[in-house]
């Protein structure tokens, strides 16, 4: 009895396989041996010298801080000019203003988009890890949901066979106490 209940456990376990697709199974087999919510991805070697620069340019020029201080240095520029405080090294059209600014983003804006280039791929790489973890936790869900479902049916089937076994020891003993019960004193 317990072999035939090893056997059909065996077959219904082999059912529950054939829920998922080769596919998935494929994927979480290698899902699992890479074991992706413990391995969280990280960048080959590190960054290097000129993707840790261009992030400090970037984090530096996309401060308030900064923005003050080149709002003060720009007002003293204007108003040193203006008031010739001195001799006018920048007089009116203030182009020697002009063209350093232009020096500033010709070549803050490439650093800054390195930078931002550089964070779109650390973001692919996590979006990349996001998606294999909760592409497992799915196929691993799905998986204990079946093996749920097919010990309830176990569990049922069980149950019923019990119910049916309980069934016939009542009749049984029905059919013994029935004909014993007309003979004793409580059939009169």
């Amino acid at each position: 009895m317990a072999v035939q209940g090893d056997k059909a456990g065996t077959s219904k376990a082999n059912g529950v396989r054939a829920h998922l697709t080769e596919e998935e199974h494929r994927l979480l087999s290698r899902l699992r041996h890479r074991k992706p919510a413990r391995n969280p991805p990280a960048e080959a070697g590190g960054p290097g010298l000129g993707d840790r620069l261009a992030d400090r340019v970037a984090a530096t020029v996309g401060s308030w801080r900064f923005i003050i201080i080149q709002a003060a240095l720009l007002i003293f520029w204007i108003v040193a000019n203006l008031f010739a405080w001195w001799s006018a090294w920048d007089p009116y059209p203030f182009i020697l203003l002009n063209l350093v600014l232009s020096f500033q983003a010709a070549f803050t804006a490439p650093v800054i988009m390195m930078s931002q280039n550089r964070q779109g791929d650390i973001d692919r790489m996590n979006a990349q890890h996001d998606y294999e973890v909760n592409t497992k936790a799915e196929l691993e869900i799905e998986l204990l949901h079946q093996k749920i479902d097919l010990l309830r049916e176990q569990e049922i089937a069980l149950l019923l066979k019990m119910v049916s076994r309980f069934e016939q020891r009542m009749e049984a003993m029905q059919e013994r106490g029935g004909s014993g019960k007309a003979d004793g004193p409580g059939g009169e």
